[in-house]
């Protein structure tokens, strides 16, 4: 009985791949396009835009000057047009539409024509001590207390106008008060300015109280 010799197996030559292997060329596209793609998100990340921010409290009717905001350069993205670039010019002919705290960005939705902004500054007197949240751009509601007439309860108090801005505050000592008042300088609706102006000449107390969520 004979066994027939097998042929031995002949190894396979490995080629080296060439520049026209499509695999090759497929291989260094990709590596290229996640070194480009990688070096433009670093760059995107790492780039910040020139804004301008309120260089202290700003309140509506406050014009943007040059001396009312300071430049920061911030990282925004997509989100840089909704603010005034410190590379451009301040625009002109316009003032505050709402409290811009210190620190803020500010926002080109916070800016508009001072004709349309209806409201007038009035000066309130306040006796005693003041909430230390209290202050300048904080929103206050305004109350009356009549003076307590002989022969007659305690009287009531009243809300005499809501939801105003503090636009201003002369401490006593300041050199612009006289006495242990305090007043208050506050932005008031058109609407609620008679109410506001018979109040303060009647007889009787002013009281101002912060509005929860407005600024500490």
């Amino acid at each position: 009985m004979t066994i027939d010799t097998l042929p031995a197996p002949v190894a396979a030559r490995l080629r080296r791949p060439s520049w026209r292997d499509p695999r090759l060329v497929v291989g260094v596209v990709l590596v290229a396009l996640s070194v480009a793609l990688g070096s433009w998100a670093v760059s995107a990340a790492s780039s910040t835009t020139p804004v301008w921010v309120a260089d202290g409290t700003l309140t509506p009717g406050d014009q943007l000057t040059a001396d009312a905001v300071r430049a920061v350069e911030v990282r925004l993205g997509e989100g840089a047009d909704h603010y005034l670039r410190a590379d451009e010019p301040l625009p002109e002919g316009v003032v505050l539409t709402r409290v811009v705290d210190d620190g803020e960005l500010v926002a080109r939705s916070a800016l508009g024509d001072a004709a349309s902004l209806d409201v007038r500054s009035v000066a309130v007197e306040v006796d005693g001590a003041l909430s230390p949240r209290v202050r300048k751009g904080a929103v206050v509601d305004v109350w009356f207390v009549p003076s307590t007439r002989a022969g007659a309860g305690a009287p009531e108090p009243r809300q005499v106008v809501g939801g105003v801005v503090v636009e201003q505050i002369d401490a006593a000592g300041s050199g612009l008060v006289v006495g242990s008042s305090t007043t208050l300088h506050v932005l008031v609706p058109g609407e609620a300015l008679p109410a506001l102006l018979a109040a303060l000449g009647d007889d009787g107390t002013v009281d101002v109280v912060p509005v929860t969520g407005s600024i500490s």
